[in-house]
């Protein structure tokens, strides 16, 4: 996805948040890049793991099997970073995530994620239910 295809935070179904500490800062005085997919993490298990509307069944968990992440500007401490969130395409076992993070209003970064539900004892894919494709159709990306 290029510059001009981005979208704005309100274009997302899913918003969540992080806040920045200075431990996330490099040499340089920015947030290391190595913390962006642990802001991608807080926007997908905030949906993925939500109490109130479950997508696992017993015995089951989601793994990511790939993530692409393009790095845009550069994050800053102090703050907050924000996560827009929204599914691409919900498959048989698997959903494809796109996301972004956004300071003061600005994308900083854009990913896709790949993420399979798997059996946890034989770790292999595992069809998702009905109920859950049904509950995350409204997560879809328009």
């Amino acid at each position: 996805m290029s510059k001009k295809d981005l979208l704005t935070l309100e274009d997302f179904p899913l918003h969540s948040f992080d806040k920045l500490r200075y431990a996330d800062t490099d040499r340089q005085g920015h947030v290391n890049n190595a913390n962006f997919s642990t802001f991608l993490e807080t926007g997908r298990v905030e949906f993925l793991y939500n109490a109130e509307l479950p997508l696992l069944a017993e015995q089951l968990s989601f793994v990511v099997a790939a993530m692409d992440i393009s790095f845009i500007r550069e994050v800053k401490w102090p703050g907050q970073v924000e996560i827009g969130t929204a599914l691409r395409r919900i498959g048989n076992s698997s959903i494809t995530v796109y996301q972004q993070i956004f300071q003061h209003g600005k994308c900083v970064a854009s990913a896709e994620t790949v993420i399979v539900q798997v059996d946890n004892t034989t770790g292999k894919a595992q069809k998702l239910s009905e109920a859950a494709k049904s509950t995350m159709q409204q997560w879809l990306l328009s």
